[in-house]
């Protein structure tokens, strides 16, 4: 029996190492879900290094967020990174939802076959018009999203392979691969940020300024071309209607 949407319960994975950025993690999550903060449980990586798969036990999907803290290139330096990975297979093989973004995108790319490299050259810090692929067009979250979309992303870190699986989505002129899905299961990711609008961003990046940025100037010319991201924005609630609740697509 499908659940009431007030029934479904969402494990969030964070990985960030400050209180302020994970309650505006959670908050972006709720709101743009409408689901309520209740039905959140957080999971964080640098608190809880150690956990085991059993924590999806009675969760409906697992949520995965962003991270200016920690790289899954680097797993010798956050060993939590190796649990994160095990913890998305496990979703995978027992088809429990999936919801990656940004850090989470690139944890399954590495989890699941693909590659992420360093790429500070096409770096992308803002808002980008991402372009659709055919398999968009018949995918249940893309089907009715308008090629050219904008979304936030920020990243130095980008995938050069998809896993094997993978159906690619999405995609922007500096980034090749934005979006996909793992072919006949509910696992989604994306290297932009759904969850995050452009008052979002401009709160982030101006408290992470010198981890990304050159100058207050740079900062600036960012704030100044920042484009209003509704579509993006709308992903998480049409994953959880469409693949949490199963509702037709339309």
């Amino acid at each position: 029996m499908t659940k009431q949407r007030a029934q479904l319960k969402i494990l969030l994975l964070q990985i960030r190492d400050d209180a302020e950025t994970c309650q505006e993690e959670l908050d972006e999550f709720v709101r743009y879900s409408h689901l309520n903060a209740q039905q959140f449980t957080v999971l964080n990586a640098f608190t809880t290094p150690e956990f085991d798969v059993t924590c999806m036990d009675g969760y409906d999907a697992l949520f995965v967020g962003g991270s200016s803290d920690a790289s899954v290139t680097q797993p010798e330096q956050y060993p939590f990174v190796q649990q994160v990975n095990r913890l998305l297979v496990y979703c995978l093989e027992q088809s429990i939802p999936v919801f990656a973004s940004c850090f989470g995108f690139q944890a399954a790319i590495e989890a699941l076959g693909g590659t992420v490299i360093l790429d500070v050259a096409n770096m992308e810090m803002g808002t980008y018009p991402l372009q659709l692929t055919e398999a968009a067009s018949v995918d249940v979250l893309f089907h009715d999203v308008p090629n050219g979309f904008w979304a936030v992303s920020g990243h130095k870190e980008r995938a050069l392979s998809l896993p094997e699986e993978a159906i690619l989505l999405a995609y922007s002129e500096l980034c090749p691969y934005h979006a996909f899905r793992i072919a006949d299961k509910p696992f989604y990711g994306f290297q932009f940020h759904p969850e995050i609008d452009p008052a979002d961003l401009k709160v982030r990046i101006t408290r992470y300024q010198k981890r990304y940025l050159d100058s207050e100037a740079v900062l600036d010319a960012i704030l100044q071309s920042l484009q209003q991201t509704p579509i993006a924005n709308q992903l998480i609630k049409k994953f959880v209607d469409r693949i949490l609740l199963g509702e037709a697509k339309g």
